[in-house]
């Protein structure tokens, strides 16, 4: 099987505060409905997409392979829609009709592959009914699956164990994990043997893992707020921390809201991932301390800094006093 015209080169550039994607697309698809092909063809914008929105690599995958059939629904091949996404309010692009629920209803049509798996991600992220999902862990791809059940995404009543069956089937999660151990595609490809089935239709396939394929989260690591972060260590340089973790020059920078030329401190919190909008469940508020800054409780609880103006109702640069309260999940009451 030739896989060279399907490459997806990793991500990039994405800024914090927006949504800017700039990896190369899947073009010029011509998929034989092989679960080894679609794998091999989508896991690695998949796991961009969960590196920029938090959605489950392995829920993107599956999800595409079910909706597209592996990449040979009428759907995907002349409109490049492999996950069933229909037009909805707001919708500006090009459309197709097709006969689904009712006849000729109307569907997002993409340029490429790349761009169905950025709208189906953004659609997830921006959808009001799917906002629930991003509080789950985004290693749970099991409550992920009932989460998009229950939200209605498809209508069979069998969708989140379908999803969960073809996770498990194909091992699906090693791609949430690579985003857990800071490893990159081209690792895991290295350590993970996929032996494909000539006659292989998608439902079948044997995975066979190196004893290391799947490590635990390498021990550095720590996770708070569903983020992993390191400590610096003294004598740490930038760019060693960027070689252990496969991180891009700009990524230290982007994810924890510092300058370019940022210098790292002795026992400085940082980000391997962006922070969240809010704080976990159940730290609700902070009681300000001498020292403390509006950055320093950001980094302390993984919330962006500008939320966390936001919710407190500040004008961004203002410092708060010691003994205040900071609100951490919701917006701060009108006194």
């Amino acid at each position: 099987m030739n896989n060279k015209s399907f490459i997806v080169t990793k991500l990039i550039v994405f800024f914090l505060l927006t949504s800017c994607k700039t990896y190369k697309p899947i073009v010029n698809q011509s998929l034989t409905g092989s679960a080894t092909e679609y794998i091999n063809t989508f896991k690695k914008v998949a796991v961009a997409e969960m590196k920029r929105t938090g959605v489950p690599a392995s829920i993107t995958l599956a999800q595409g392979m079910i909706e597209s059939n592996y990449g040979k629904s009428t759907l995907s091949r002349e409109a490049n829609n492999h996950f069933g996404i229909k037009c909805h309010n707001g919708w500006t692009g090009p459309t197709v009709h097709h006969d689904d629920d009712r006849r000729n209803e109307c569907f997002r049509k993409y340029k490429n592959a790349t761009e169905s798996f950025e709208d189906h991600s953004d659609f997830l992220k921006n959808g009001s009914r799917y906002a629930f999902l991003f509080d789950l862990s985004p290693y749970d791809y099991k409550e992920w699956a009932k989460g998009l059940k229950k939200a209605g995404y498809a209508t069979n009543p069998d969708y989140a164990n379908m999803l969960i069956r073809k996770i498990e089937e194909l091992n699906l999660m090693i791609y949430d994990k690579e985003i857990v151990a800071g490893r990159n595609s081209e690792q895991t490809e290295k350590q993970q043997t996929v032996v494909p089935d000539p006659k292989d239709n998608g439902d079948n396939i044997t995975a066979s893992l190196s004893s290391n394929a799947v490590q635990a989260r390498v021990s550095r690591i720590m996770e708070k707020n569903r983020i992993q972060y390191i400590i610096a260590k003294d004598g740490e340089t930038r760019e060693d921390i960027e070689e252990q973790f496969n991180l891009l020059s700009w990524e230290l920078a982007r994810y924890n809201e510092l300058g370019d030329d940022f210098e790292l401190r002795n026992g400085q919190i940082l980000y391997l991932q962006p922070k969240r909008d809010k704080a976990e469940p159940g730290q609700n508020t902070h009681t300000v301390e001498n020292g403390d800054t509006m950055y320093s409780i950001s980094q302390k609880y993984g919330i962006k800094l500008r939320s966390l103006y936001e919710l407190n109702r500040m004008e961004p640069g203002t410092q708060p006093v010691p003994g205040a309260k900071i609100w951490l999940r919701t917006t701060k009451p009108v006194e």
